[in-house]
């Protein structure tokens, strides 16, 4: 074999070692602990979001149904009422078309009459008027029978689109739950936090705020779990509800509504119990003094208590 056929087919065979080797050599790098962290946040964040809206829906869904059940209340007795009202206007009817409708009138205007032509004009126009507002009752009663019967279908109408909206709304959750904790499986070794039991001491506050700290701080370790209220799991709107529950205060399930259902306050107003709300709204925290809130962070982690500026802060909330 020539020198020249010799040097070809060792730099053919180069060539494809090389090409073997390259796929690997140039392949994309693992990435950082730092990388990992800055993706779940990100993650959580927008998780956390869809969950605000899921738990709102819900909160909707609970109004709407005790709308429909203060509907259903009234359209009992108005069915009664029209039913009742229709009988007497039949009645009506059926004696006007035996009597041939003018004879009452007939007799009461007729000469020879016991009482006076005024006094019989007065007892014919009393009648009219009987007569004239059983049928204004009964017209009365159908309008409103068939206004409430409307509202109760819109209503009706209005759950059954949110229920498919809450089922796209789970499934969704669990999906984008399912990226996340796998995400922490790489950077952390598990999809979530180990539960930890609260070693810290609440401080001594009165009245409900304070009723309402010492819950938070009995949360501290506790996972965050998505529409949780307690006990054994929260997300962020529902340990401010459950905290505040505790302390005989209703609050909705959801951080939004919780800005709507609070006053507003200055930061140097803030005391302990009072309501921090984040980033557009999208999470809330309770504060519990000296520049710390308790909150259920977001999905892998446990409720715990740092610092107020986690992030952009919206504002912040009392309690009525």
């Amino acid at each position: 074999m020539s020198s020249l056929r010799i040097l070809l087919r060792t730099l053919a065979v180069a060539g494809l070692s090389a090409a073997l080797i390259a796929p690997a050599s140039v392949a994309r790098a693992q990435p950082t602990p730092a990388e990992l962290t800055k993706q779940i946040e990100k993650s959580s964040t927008e998780l956390e979001r869809i969950v605000e809206s899921y738990n709102k829906l819900n909160e909707e869904i609970k109004a709407n149904k005790a709308t429909a059940a203060t509907l259903q209340t009234r359209i009992g007795p108005l069915q009664a009422q029209t039913e009742q009202s229709r009988a007497e206007v039949g009645h009506l009817a059926v004696t006007a078309y035996k009597t041939g409708g003018l004879r009452t009138a007939q007799a009461l205007l007729e000469p020879g009459a016991s009482t006076s032509l005024p006094e019989r004009l007065g007892a014919l126009d009393q009648l009219t008027r009987q007569r004239q507002a059983t049928i204004d009752g009964f017209t009365e009663n159908q309008r409103t029978l068939i206004d409430q019967k409307t509202r109760l279908d819109t209503t009706l109408a209005r759950q059954a689109a949110q229920a498919k909206q809450l089922v796209a709304g789970k499934k969704k959750i669990e999906a984008d739950l399912a990226r996340l904790y796998q995400l922490r499986r790489q950077a952390y070794g598990r999809a979530t936090e180990a539960p930890t039991k609260s070693t810290a001491s609440a401080p001594n506050i009165s009245g409900s705020a304070g009723t309402a700290v010492r819950y938070a701080y009995g949360a501290i370790g506790k996972p965050y779990v998505y529409g949780a209220d307690g006990p054994s799991g929260y997300d962020c709107s529902g340990l401010t509800l459950a905290a505040w529950r505790a302390a005989g205060k209703s609050l909705p399930h959801n951080a939004a509504m919780q800005w709507d259902a609070t006053a507003r306050i200055s930061r140097g107003s803030l005391k302990p119990g009072d309501l921090v709300f984040y980033s557009g709204l999208g999470h809330v925290a309770i504060y519990v003094g000296s520049g710390q809130i308790i909150d259920a962070p977001s999905a892998g982690r446990n409720v715990n208590k740092r610092g107020i500026d986690i992030m952009s802060i919206q504002g912040y909330g009392r309690v009525r």
